[in-house]
């Protein structure tokens, strides 16, 4: 009985490291050892949900674009620098790895917003043909880019106030603690440099709407 005690993968020795441990782990998920990673986690599914809202976007664009050139043909120029905004939005993609700098995710918010001030040249083209602003199919694309605009701005505001909350349990009391001896390799996440009034839903109107 003694030897087979002996060569058990727990002999009376390591029963102390055990009880420690069932002791400690309990006071460390009382005292706030998850909120680093909760508030991480959080941040990272929000930024997911920002680059979903873009793609929406994305996609409707070459319908979009292929609406207006039916009845604007000839606006060649605006038509073609939505494209290529189009191209160069989505060839800038920044991942939850990504996210702890503010070079990549400055580049990536540049992109977009070129493809926002493309989009608004190309809504204004459109004010000059009644035809176009009484097509059925662009009445739906404006109707979705219009939801859309607002999913992206909805998005970014979640995003700021995620990526707040996990930048400040990095330095504030008790989680401070937590980053100093255990998450050692965690680092603040990139925000949107975007002042706050500018983060209103862009005001998507075709002219079709009743008085406008």
């Amino acid at each position: 009985m003694f030897a087979q005690r002996l060569a058990s993968p727990f002999p009376f020795r390591s029963l102390p490291a055990v009880l420690m441990v069932a002791f400690v782990l309990p006071l460390l998920a009382g005292c706030g050892y998850n909120t680093i990673p909760t508030a991480e986690e959080n941040a990272k599914a929000a930024w997911s949900e920002v680059l979903n809202q873009y793609q929406r976007r994305s996609d409707l664009i070459p319908n979009l674009v292929e609406t207006v050139k039916g009845y604007a043909s000839h606006e060649k120029d605006t038509l073609d620098a939505v494209v290529e905004a189009r191209a160069k939005a989505t060839q800038i993609t920044v991942t939850p790895e990504t996210l702890k700098d503010p070079e990549a995710l400055k580049k990536f918010q540049d992109a977009q917003s070129g493809l926002t001030s493309a989009l608004s040249r190309l809504i204004a083209v459109s004010e000059a043909y009644p035809d176009l602003k009484a097509n059925q199919n662009f009445l739906a694309l404006q109707a979705q880019l219009e939801g859309t605009e607002n999913r992206i701005a909805v998005a970014r505001r979640d995003y700021i106030l995620a990526v707040k909350d996990y930048n400040l349990t990095l330095k504030t009391f008790p989680s401070v603690l937590w980053a100093t001896f255990w998450f050692r390799s965690n680092e603040p996440y990139a925000n949107f440099t975007v002042d706050e009034d500018k983060m209103q839903p862009p005001k998507v109107d075709f002219g079709t709407k009743q008085g406008g």
